[in-house]
């Protein structure tokens, strides 16, 4: 009896299968709101802080009158840099985790490449960030009466 039929099967499909579905929607989405988070770290308790130490004092009150949940968000700044640092963890391990894969097709493939080039952009992006609005929040002003002591 004859086959009319016949496999193939590519080495590359059994070396590299194809990305989980829908890992790359969530991927992003995770990123933007990593970058959300870390901008947010900013603008409550880093943006203050630099604005009153360049002399800028009336610029933080005016901000803060108009948008009042900046106080909120500075007084409660370990809660936010805390959350941001786990949405950070988070993203990071999504994007770094063991057994992530790009699809075989070449045209996926290219733009499964492309998506992670500028999720790990913006995630480093939002690390910089970060670390910067945890610097002022936490650091720069204790530096500045270090110093000035």
């Amino acid at each position: 009896m004859e086959i009319p039929w016949t496999i193939v099967v590519e080495p590359n499909l059994l070396e590299n299968p194809v990305a989980e579905p829908g890992t790359g929607r969530m991927e992003t989405g995770a990123t933007w709101v990593t970058l959300l988070a870390s901008t947010g770290t900013l603008v409550c308790c880093a943006l203050p802080i630099i604005l009153v130490t360049f002399g800028m004092g009336a610029t933080v009150a005016a901000l803060t009158s108009s948008a009042p949940f900046l106080i909120i968000l500075s007084q409660h700044k370990v809660w936010v840099f805390t959350g941001s640092a786990m949405m950070l963890a988070l993203s990071g391990w999504m994007m770094y985790r063991p057994g992530r894969y790009c699809p075989v097709d070449p045209e996926l493939g290219a733009i499964c490449d492309r998506t992670q080039v500028w999720n790990r952009r913006i995630y480093w992006t939002s690390i910089v960030l970060w670390g910067v609005g945890f610097f002022a929040a936490f650091f720069a002003l204790p530096l500045r009466l270090w110093l000035d002591s």
